[in-house]
């Protein structure tokens, strides 16, 4: 792919995935219709990505991203629910549309056929965690959602190189893949755990944010390329890594914390925008490609599959969810999971972005290898198409409790006023200190003032409502000193237009003023 090629796909990807944000469409269908309309443009190049760089360059820092945002202490407290899906609901997935495929289609082996299923098998990590998130659902359907999508990659690209060595003859048998794939788990996990600690204090011990990001972007590539050395499974490497760095993030600055936000969702924008776009362009080749599976026969095909893959899952997720039970403690345990619940984890099963990087790369020489594609991006759009579009109505037709929110602010409160107190005593010690006697008295009120404000802006959230503007009192306050932001802001660069100070003032006082506001929004939007 030349660079210019490369770069025209990149901006023309992030440009129709930032336009769909103004449409109701979902932005990796718009993608897919905009990839596919393009390659039907006279003059645009046949996009062809190496099969052996896919996995390594695209979903290590997909998954990274993902777990370091995940919560650790959410997925320990719901661990059950998560491994029966993203371990055992993936195996069985497999094992499913691999049997249809290989009974249906005709020629197709069995070892192609379970390539197929592990292919289609893995939830996608980002779409349904997102409706989740913006529906208000309870937070155990969204940890266990957000948690499944952290496992099932790791086993679903387990079992695919397990099926692509028996399918080329490299394996000794079935037995001998279930052998590979227990060690290459094991393996995964066991290269995170020695990974995470030397690079979270090698983390600590850097002090320089821009180094530390670039850092940052090398952790995934380096676990998993660690990982693979030693024939272990990469994903599961980087998930490890991820949790225990995510979890323990607050050693770090907070300069590197705010940068590593940024350039995260950045790399993620750009690859998720990516990968969807070229379903589209190269969607026509895949279809040229199928011979003697092409027409009718590749429609039949896709259907089975895609009805197999939306209905292993409701097969498994309710005798998941009801036959534990049979246990008190778990009964206990989990006695908020109903059957409500389990409906909305069976039709959150859209496919996205980690079917679709193993299908790219698949193996030139594997037998079929056009009609795995096929079917695997059939199955991705159509579940994105048919479950992702009607997820949201099924949510609110059932009106499953909402997150307590006021619950979460009260909660947020009583944190912050602890927290608020502690820094009181550590401030008045701090002043009582000779070495700090030299501060003037309107700037230590200040302090005071600071932490004041902080303790009690989480407060006044639950306080009254305006009935002209339906904003809390904490919110008129944050917009008001957004306007006030603004008007210093516009002050400063007509200053600076004047030449009464140079652009490196103006960019210092900017920078302040943009610390400020950004700090506004976050605690207005939490």
């Amino acid at each position: 792919m030349e660079g210019l090629t490369l770069v025209a796909l990149v901006a023309g990807s992030a440009t129709v995935a930032a336009l769909a944000a103004r449409t109701r469409i979902p932005a990796p269908l718009l993608l897919v219709a905009a990839g596919l309309a393009a390659a039907y443009v006279p003059g645009v190049p046949t996009f062809v990505l190496d099969p052996h760089i896919v996995l390594p360059l695209v979903l290590p820092p997909l998954i990274y991203t993902a777990a370091a945002e995940s919560s650790y202490l959410d997925l320990r407290t719901n661990i059950r629910s998560i491994a029966l899906l993203s371990v055992g609901y993936v195996l069985f997935a497999t094992l499913a549309v691999g049997y249809v495929a290989y009974r249906l289609v005709p020629g197709l082996s069995l070892p192609v056929a379970l390539m197929l299923g592990a292919m289609v098998a893995p939830r996608d990590a980002v779409a349904a965690t997102a409706i989740a998130r913006r529906l208000g659902l309870p937070n155990r359907i969204t940890t266990i959602l957000q948690g499944e999508s952290l496992g099932n990659e790791a086993t679903a690209i387990t079992a695919y190189m397990v099926a692509v060595m028996t399918a080329v003859g490299a394996s000794t048998g079935w037995t001998g893949g279930l052998v590979q794939f227990l060690l290459a788990s094991v393996a995964g996990v066991g290269v995170g755990l020695l990974l995470m600690v030397p690079i979270q204090h090698l983390r600590k011990r850097l002090k320089a944010p821009l180094l530390l990001n670039t850092l940052s972007l090398l952790i995934p590539f380096v676990a998993y390329a660690a990982a693979e050395r030693v024939h272990g499974s990469g994903v599961l490497a980087v998930v490890v890594v991820a949790l225990y760095i995510g979890h323990r993030n607050w050693e770090v600055d907070f300069a590197t914390r705010l940068q590593e936000a940024a350039v995260w969702k950045v790399v993620s924008f750009i690859l998720e925008s990516v990968i969807f776009a070229l379903i589209g362009l190269q969607l026509p080749v895949v279809v040229e490609g199928l011979g003697d599976y092409a027409g009718s026969d590749a429609a039949w095909y896709a259907g089975a599959v895609f009805l197999t893959v939306v209905l292993s899952r409701f097969l498994w997720v309710f005798p998941a969810t009801y036959l534990p039970k049979l246990s008190e403690r778990i009964r206990k345990r989990e006695a908020d999971a109903d059957w409500k619940g389990a409906l909305v984890v069976s039709w959150a099963g859209m496919r996205g972005v980690v079917s679709l990087a193993i299908a790219f790369s698949v193996p030139i020489s594997v037998p079929h290898r056009n009609l795995l594609l096929f079917l695997t991006f059939t199955t991705v759009i159509g579940t994105l198409v048919v479950q992702g579009m009607t997820l949201p109505a099924l949510i609110r037709v059932l009106k499953l409790p909402p997150r307590d929110l006021r619950a979460e602010t009260l909660a947020e409160a009583q944190a912050q006023s602890e927290a608020s107190h502690a820094a009181e005593e550590r401030l008045r010690g701090l002043l009582e200190d000779s070495a700090n006697s030299t501060l003037p008295l309107p700037l230590a009120d200040r302090l005071r003032t600071v932490l004041e404000q902080r303790r009690n802006g989480v407060w006044e959230r639950l306080g009254e409502v305006s009935e002209k503007t339906g904003e809390s009192v904490d919110a008129i306050y944050r917009r008001l000193a957004r306007e006030m932001i603004a008007t210093e802001r516009k002050t400063f660069v007509g200053l600076r237009d004047q030449r009464r100070i140079d652009d490196e003032m103006l960019r210092t006082l900017l920078r302040r003023l943009d610390q400020e506001e950004a700090a506004a929004y976050r605690e207005e939007s939490a």
